[in-house]
């Protein structure tokens, strides 16, 4: 779906989703964690299967910045996706995905584990924080890929570091620098306020003890194991099978059980996982 047809769909649909703090924008990032190449290819694997859910939701999905590895997978990734109820349905994505399986470059046979994180940014209307200009450090650069000889040539490509924090975004996909600056400050701002927000909830960390994890994007949320074609969820202790349908974009069991809350009966019977490496 381009951004016209995605503009004609969206004609009717409120700007905000019905439940409390929704919003019908995120972006959602991914970065390779522990594994090497193969953390890099399983990075690729679950921005593909989050594309592939998006064109089944009627979503807007498009490419912030990548960075790829030798073996074209992801070193990290950003995407923006716009859509009825995509951070509702979303937002239980953030933290560490594992994977168990045993890779093709492997000659004994052996199962190694990699990892994942993705990281789900609602963009808001409103933030609850002062933004100080003098906070920001710009750099410029030439973008590759896509987008004719001017984006190649010109430096269009955007890079924002907030310098209190560390945080830095990029954005290198839009056509003219100001269009990056403007992507990569919106998704800067999501991050800022993302910490806000989990600076509020740690001051009342006990009343999330009945919530779905913490929204860490540091914790372990879940294992797609191959050998046993099993996706387990370790929050409601749950697993689904058919792995190549879900990573293919069948998540709509996953989330609705995420969603939920309904907790697996017996997880663990017959799903136990394999040592790390």
């Amino acid at each position: 779906m381009d951004w016209e047809e995605w503009k004609k769909s969206q004609e009717n649909v409120e700007t905000e989703s019905r439940f409390e703090g929704g919003t019908n924008e995120i972006v959602l990032e991914v970065r390779a964690g522990a594994g090497g190449d193969e953390a890099s290819l399983f990075a690729w694997e679950l921005a593909h299967m989050y594309e592939k859910y998006s064109e089944m939701q009627g979503w807007l999905w498009r490419v912030n910045y990548e960075s790829k590895s030798d073996l074209n997978g992801y070193k990290e990734a950003s995407f923006e996706i716009k859509g009825k109820d995509v951070y509702k349905k979303m937002r239980y994505e953030t933290g560490v995905h594992r994977v168990q399986r045993i890779p093709a470059t492997e000659k004994n046979g052996r199962v190694h584990t990699s990892t994942a994180s993705v990281a789900v940014l609602p963009i808001r209307k409103k933030i609850t924080f002062q933004i100080n200009p003098a906070d920001f450090e710009l750099e410029y650069s030439r973008s590759g890929g896509k987008g004719g000889q001017n984006v190649n040539k010109v430096e269009t490509a955007v890079r924002i570091i907030h310098k209190p924090t560390g945080l830095d975004v990029r954005s290198t996909n839009e056509r003219s620098q100001l269009a990056n600056r403007e992507k990569a400050m919106m998704i800067l701002t999501a991050k800022l306020q993302q910490l806000e927000e989990e600076k509020e909830a740690a001051k009342h960390a006990d009343l999330r003890k009945g919530q779905i994890g913490t929204g860490d994007r540091s914790e372990k949320i879940r294992t797609y194991n191959y050998s046993q074609d099993r996706v387990t969820d370790h929050r409601i202790k749950k697993s689904w099978h058919n792995l190549p349908k879900i990573m293919e974009g069948g998540l709509d069991e996953i989330i609705k059980d995420l969603d939920s809350g309904a907790v697996g009966l017996s997880a663990n019977s017959g799903a136990e996982e394999e040592e790390e490496e």
